[in-house]
This record gives C-alpha cells, sequence and structure tokens, in this order.
C-alpha cells in the first residue's frame, strides 16, 4: 500500500517528525509491506455492487497487525473500572462489566497508531477519544490514524469512511486544549495514479 494524504492533527506531523522519526519510518515501512492485491477477496452481497470483488477489512487488518508486530509495535490494552455512584438511587447494577477493556492498536515508544477501515464514528472516536485517553493515563504522546482514501473506500464495502471527510470535520472541527498532536495518513492501493508524498 501507499501514502496518499497527509494531514497533521494539532501539529501531529512535525511532532512525529522531531521526537519519533524512527517510529514514522517503521509506519511507513509498514504500509508498504501490505499488497492490498491479496486482500480483494470479499464478494458484494449489496444491491448496488452485487457479486463485485472488494478488499476484505478483516485480512487488511490482520496483514496490518502482522506488518507492524513484526517491528516491535504492539497493542496496548487497559482495563475499564467503570464508576457505579451516578447511579440514582434505586438502581442497582448487575455488575456485567467484567472484562471490559479499551485497546490502541500498536504502540512503541509513546506513539500509538491506530488502523481504522471501519465507519466514521470510529475514526473520530480514536482521535478526539481513544488517543487522548490513553495520553492521559500516561501510554502514548502522539498518535498516527491510518485510513483509506475515498478512492480506496470506494472498493470497499459501503459505509467505510475515508481520509478526506474525516480531515473536512476535523478541520471544522479544530483544536481542543485537551488534544494531542496526530499524524493522519490517507493510504491506497499501489496501482493509484494518485501523487504519493514522501514523509
Amino acid at each position: 500500500m501507499k501514502i496518499a494524504g497527509i494531514y497533521s492533527f494539532n501539529g501531529g506531523r512535525e511532532a512525529i517528525q522531531a521526537r519519533f522519526k524512527s517510529e514514522l519510518h517503521e509506519v511507513t515501512r509498514a504500509i508498504a509491506a501490505v499488497d492490498s492485491d491479496e486482500h480483494k477477496t470479499k464478494a458484494s452481497r449489496e444491491k448496488t455492487m452485487s457479486g463485485r470483488r472488494l478488499y476484505n477489512p478483516r485480512t487488511l487488518n490482520k496483514t496490518f497487525k502482522t506488518a507492524f508486530e513484526e517491528q516491535g509495535w504492539r497493542p496496548h490494552r487497559v482495563t475499564c473500572d467503570y464508576p457505579t455512584q451516578y447511579y440514582v438511587d434505586g438502581y442497582q447494577s448487575d455488575n456485567l462489566f467484567s472484562g471490559a477493556f479499551r485497546e490502541m492498536d500498536f504502540v512503541k515508544n509513546r506513539v500509538g497508531v491506530e488502523v481504522q477501515f471501519g465507519k466514521y464514528a470510529f475514526m473520530v472516536y480514536n482521535v478526539c477519544a481513544k488517543m487522548t485517553i490513553f495520553h492521559k493515563i500516561g501510554v502514548i504522546d502522539v498518535g498516527i490514524e491510518i485510513v483509506p482514501v475515498k478512492e480506496f473506500a470506494n472498493e470497499m464495502s459501503s459505509g467505510v469512511s475515508y481520509f478526506e471527510q474525516f480531515v473536512w470535520d476535523l478541520e471544522q472541527r479544530g483544536v481542543a486544549d485537551i488534544d494531542i498532536p496526530v499524524l493522519i495518513l490517507g493510504i491506497t492501493d499501489p496501482s493509484s495514479k494518485l501523487f504519493t508524498e514522501v514523509l
């Protein structure tokens, strides 16, 4: 795969290039190691593209996992101890929260990486909530979010969000004082004619 879009949220690109150059190099190497052609295996059942071959997000995620783990990146999981003191009088929890957790896809040397081929809400959650939480609890200083560009998302099931939409919303939202520096990378398959910027 290759990088087709780069967006620096809250100075993410600058912070990562200044302090985490080797980790950024490993991230770009992991992206390049994924052969997207091997993952165009999903037969669409959607009316608008019935029978069409699409990229399979599950197998893409597994391949990204392998590419990152080969370079020493690991998932990082934290247990959630949900508060119960906010229930109203008369309500008692049945404690069904056993085993609840939050997980970041990959963490190394205080850099957190999320790979997202899902719906738009997950992209926003990753950058505007999860990365902030993992920073607050002392796990990461900066984040990198890897998402498809529109051209690539068009070759997946409907509902998959994309780089251009995500960036527009982040720009309209603006930066809050709790946001951390995040580099958003839009990726596509190598046969794309899009210009690739070198990090």
